[in-house]
């Protein structure tokens, strides 16, 4: 009887992980199914519980999850403990829920991917919620020679700065904090959601600065629209995605995929999606 994985989220049906895993379960040739489920929005452990029941395995988790899932493990990864959230969730040999997170190592891989280079340069992170902090190690790891995250609100981000002040120079503030130019800016707000832009200054990008964001869609989204007319290389969310899911199943299967044709695959089906 194949293996069972699956994805919890609500909402999920946007969800592309199904697509991803059914992939590189093909690749690597993996007995197993991948699904996702939708979960309560006040029932996430009891469905995760049945889950494990029927003989699953292991489990992504969205939003709004994470912060849930983090609290029902077991044991967990360091990287989780610092990020106090959860997207992998793995049911030991014992019975008991181990829980990590990739959402960091899916960013930095996918900066890797595209020769972004972040050592000894100067990054800036926009936002301060759960995306930023699942973030902020991994890219503190890569040694910038200085990280600024800014926030709407300037507390949020201040109190993040100090979280992750014993991994380098980090600093934190509101928008209006923000001083100079910058290599690598990467908004991790979920504004382009929305068709929200922060308000930034026109002189952020140094010369040859790349400009990321965390989501993703079939067009640019609205801060990679603002960042293009203003000097900056862009990259999207979709590569993270991808790298992120690659990093869970290697987790579960001890097989690690290759992520370059899943990348093109699925941003051919945003582009011919509705």
């Amino acid at each position: 009887m194949a293996d069972r994985y699956c994805v919890f989220g609500n909402p999920i049906k946007h969800s592309k992980s199904s697509l991803i895993h059914g992939e590189f379960g093909r690749q690597t040739q993996q007995d197993m199914t991948y699904t996702s489920e939708l979960a309560p929005i006040d029932g996430f452990a009891a469905a995760w519980q049945a889950f494990v029941a029927e003989g699953g395995r292991g489990a992504n988790v969205t939003v709004p999850f994470k912060g849930d899932a983090f609290a029902l493990c077991d044991t967990l990864s360091h990287r989780a403990e610092r990020a106090q959230a959860v997207n992998t969730l793995i049911v030991g040999g014992n019975g008991r829920t181990y829980g990590d997170t990739t959402d960091g190592v899916g960013l930095v891989r996918d900066l890797a991917y595209h020769g972004v280079p972040v050592q000894d340069k100067r990054v800036l992170v926009i936002g301060a919620g759960g995306a930023v902090r699942s973030v902020l190690e991994p890219l503190l790891a890569e040694k910038p020679d200085e990280l600024v995250v800014v926030n709407r609100t300037a507390e949020k981000a201040i109190q993040l700065a100090k979280d992750f002040s014993d991994l380098g120079d980090v600093k934190g503030g509101g928008l209006d904090a923000i001083e100079g130019q910058f290599d690598v800016v990467i908004n991790g707000t979920s504004a382009s959601l929305s068709g929200d832009l922060p308000p930034l200054p026109d002189q952020l990008f140094t010369p040859h600065a790349w400009a990321y964001d965390m989501m993703y869609g079939a067009e640019p989204t609205v801060f990679l629209q603002w960042a293009g007319p203003r000097g900056a290389k862009l990259l999207d969310g979709l590569g993270m995605l991808v790298e992120q899911a690659a990093e869970s199943f290697f987790l579960w299967r001890n097989v690690r995929p290759d992520t370059a044709p899943v990348r093109s695959q699925l941003r051919q089906s945003l582009n011919f999606s509705d």
